[in-house]
């Protein structure tokens, strides 16, 4: 029985950190890029250097990379590479790594 709570609790865990980092950055990039109108290319920048922080923490170097490249590009004013840098963000950020749900979790 141990065992068995062990791993259910592992796999919480793990869908925790989940939320807390791709989850989060994918929502956060999508506020950004919806709202970028009305953002200061300060604010954009901010966001961008969290978000990009979010994906190391989960182990997606080149996404964050790219995330920080796009968030130095706002920095210097130009919008297109910071628009292209974002896209090949996006692109990169893998649902590859998104915890398999149970079909028949039980719920007490």
């Amino acid at each position: 029985m141990e065992i068995s709570r062990k791993k259910l609790r592992d796999e919480v865990l793990i869908r925790i950190k989940y939320v807390k980092t791709c989850v989060m950055a994918r929502k956060l990039c999508l506020i950004v890029r919806t709202n970028r109108a009305v953002l200061e290319p300060e604010d954009v920048r901010e966001v961008c250097s969290f978000i990009s922080c979010l994906c190391r923490e989960e182990g997606c170097l080149e996404p964050s990379e790219l995330c920080q490249k796009a968030a130095e590009a706002i920095g210097s004013k130009d919008e297109e590479k910071y628009l292209e840098l974002c896209a090949q963000s996006c692109v990169k950020c893998g649902e590859a790594k998104r915890p398999m749900q149970k079909k028949n979790a039980y719920v007490s």
